[in-house]
């Protein structure tokens, strides 16, 4: 007869000293084991079952943190639920997106000046190499206002208010890449993974997040074509099996940060570790236990390509 734990058989006893209940040619069923929560050097780290929103490990979860790029989850879910979205738009690259990067020391997609590149190719160039120009591009063109300047800060203020409509109390948003313009760009490790868990319910996100490299062409101003060649900054990609995204973010105050998520067995869960000089192995840490595996030992990362951004 087979237990409760798949696989593993019991012979039948006539009799068992000190157990009453059991009958005679009955079947003892032992209940799983449940595997021991791993430790983190994360300063806040959640994850939840994605399906279901359960909590499934939590560590300073309410604490709130600065989050570096991982803010751009919340400038793509914006742009993503904006009515009659069309991702086919073309946008004019400026150069003050590129000046923009430059006085910040930000991470860039490398958008050229008079480019003309479409709204899934700037969400691309953002969620990738994780392009601090892409994402100017998209608040200044998703927000409201007569100039750069004063539609940057109208869609920030469209990031709050989704952060409140998501019911997301302890996140604050000051920028819409992460360099913090004064100092209130924070969240929680909850708050993330359930704005993540937002994020990926939209198949334009889900279908970005998880690619490790993307090839995109744009119009130039002269009227020819110029190749991007964008490279995922989460390295958990192609180095964790069933790794579906999401963001990496690093900066000073923030420290090395991660959002990810992955699907093993139709089981999907995200998760969010902030603060963590070992994001990758802590991911795959927390993955395994999620899934009942051990691949976080074994796991080789997969290595960026020289000039690839890093974040």
């Amino acid at each position: 007869m087979i237990t409760g734990i798949k696989g593993v058989r019991i012979r039948r006893a006539a009799a068992v000293a000190g157990v009453g209940a059991l009958l005679a040619g009955g079947a003892l069923t032992a209940p799983a084991q449940a595997a021991t929560a791993p430790s983190v050097s994360a300063k806040g780290a959640f994850m939840l079952n994605s399906a279901t929103g359960s909590t499934l490990y939590s560590k300073y979860a309410d604490t709130k943190r600065p989050m570096a790029s991982t803010t751009k989850i919340m400038t793509a879910r914006v742009v993503l639920s904006t009515p009659d979205l069309n991702l086919d738009r073309k946008v004019t690259i400026k150069q003050a997106y590129r000046d923009y990067v430059i006085a910040k020391g930000a991470s860039t997609a490398d958008l050229k000046t008079g480019d003309k590149v479409t709204i899934r190719q700037l969400l691309h160039a953002m969620l990738l190499p994780s392009g601090c120009d892409a994402a100017m591009a998209l608040a200044d063109t998703f927000g409201t206002g007569t100039t750069t300047s004063a539609r940057t800060k109208s869609f920030i203020s469209k990031m709050n208010a989704k952060a409140d409509t998501l019911g997301l109390t302890n996140t604050h948003f000051d920028s819409f890449d992460g360099n913090s313009t004064q100092n209130t760009n924070y969240t929680t490790p909850r708050d993330l993974a359930k704005l993540a868990r937002s994020a990926m319910k939209y198949s334009t996100f889900a279908g970005i997040v998880k690619k490790p490299k993307t090839v995109q062409y744009a119009t130039t101003s002269t009227g020819g074509t110029r190749t991007y060649t964008w490279y995922n900054t989460n390295q958990l990609l192609g180095s964790y099996s069933g790794a579906i995204g999401v963001k990496t973010g690093t900066n000073t105050p923030s420290g090395p940060c991660l959002v990810f998520a992955a699907t093993r067995n139709e089981k999907t869960v995200i998760g969010v570790l902030l603060n963590d000089q070992y994001r990758y192995t802590d991911a795959a840490k927390l993955l395994d236990y999620a899934f009942g595996t051990s691949s976080a030992s074994t796991m080789q990362l997969r290595t960026l390509p020289k000039g690839a951004q890093r974040d």
